[in-house]
């Protein structure tokens, strides 16, 4: 196992591109919806590093891009991911992860915003 590999698969969100590309191909648009908080540009630079690993097969098909997950690139790894996307508290890790990694500031949670009662004249 290469240290390369490893270091690509240390990133939360590459594993989930991974996950997502695993049993179908999927679209780099596509990609980028499902992960909702990552601009697009994050998205390609993660989808470049996956395909540079040897971890994702790319099809072009016009102006757009296809990945699908190259499983036998993965050697004894393949089943840690299966199993940890199994794992029922997989979502709940993968936002802790996806959180933590963030960067810029935190997310806060906005509140509806309150106005003063309007008082007659």
């Amino acid at each position: 196992m290469t240290a390369t590999l490893l270091r690509t698969l240390h990133s939360p969100r590459r594993r989930e591109i991974l996950r997502l590309c695993w049993t179908t191909t999927q679209r780099a648009g596509d990609i980028h919806r499902a992960l909702g908080d990552v601009t697009f540009g994050a998205v390609s630079q993660h989808l470049r590093q996956l395909h540079e690993a040897g971890l994702l097969k790319v099809e072009r098909r016009g102006r757009e891009r296809h990945y699908r997950t190259v499983r036998t690139a993965l050697g004894p790894l393949r089943r840690w991911l299966e199993q940890s996307w199994d794992d029922a508290l997989y979502e709940l890790k993968l936002q802790a992860e996806l959180e933590a990694s963030r960067r810029g500031p935190p997310a806060t949670v906005r509140r509806p915003e309150t106005r003063p009662a309007r008082t007659s004249r």
